[in-house]
C-alpha cells in the first residue's frame, strides 16, 4: 500500500480518506457546525470561532469549492456575501450528530447537559442511533465486517 499524502486524499479509493479530504480539519467541523446553527455570514464566523480571517477564509473557500457550501450576494455595495449549505452540506449532518454523541459519551464537559440534541417541535431530547437501512438493526463493530475499500490499494 503507498503512503497517503493529505493533499491527495480526495484521489484514494478509500471513502474514509474522501471524506477526510473534504471535512477532515477541525475548523472546518466548526465552520459546519454554526452552518447547521444558522450562521451564514463572514463576520459572524469570525466572532463566534475566534478563528483568523485568513484561516475562515480558506475554509470556506475549500467548502464552497467541494460543492458543501454555497456562496450568495447578499448586499451590492459593498459586495457581501453569505455561506449556505448546499443539499451536499445538508448531507453531512449525521456526522455532525454522531460527533455530538460520542463526544458526550466519551468526552464529557463537567459543566454541560449532555441532552442537547433536541426535536425542533416537541424538545424532546433525541438520541441519535446508526441503524441499516434495510434491516431497521443497529450498525455497531459487531454487526459490520471489517471496513474496507471496494477497489485494490495504490502500488
Amino acid at each position: 500500500m503507498g503512503v497517503m499524502r493529505w493533499n491527495d486524499l480526495k484521489e484514494e479509493s478509500c471513502p474514509v480518506a474522501r471524506g477526510l479530504s473534504v471535512i477532515g480539519d477541525r475548523w472546518t467541523m466548526m465552520v459546519l457546525r454554526d452552518c447547521f446553527q444558522g450562521i451564514r455570514r463572514f463576520d459572524d464566523f469570525q466572532k463566534r470561532l475566534g478563528i483568523t480571517r485568513h484561516v475562515l477564509a480558506d475554509r470556506l473557500r475549500k467548502l464552497e469549492e467541494d460543492g458543501v457550501l454555497e456562496r450568495r450576494l447578499y448586499q451590492d455595495r459593498p459586495p457581501r456575501h453569505e455561506y449556505r449549505l448546499t443539499e451536499k452540506g445538508l448531507a453531512l449532518l449525521p456526522i455532525l450528530v454522531t460527533l455530538i454523541q460520542w463526544a458526550n459519551t466519551w468526552e464529557p464537559h463537567p459543566e454541560q447537559d449532555d441532552k442537547i440534541l433536541r426535536d425542533r417541535e416537541t424538545g424532546a431530547h433525541v438520541e441519535p442511533l446508526v441503524v441499516d437501512s434495510e434491516t431497521r438493526q443497529p450498525l455497531t463493530h459487531r454487526t459490520l465486517r471489517r471496513i474496507e475499500s471496494s477497489a485494490a490499494p495504490k502500488a
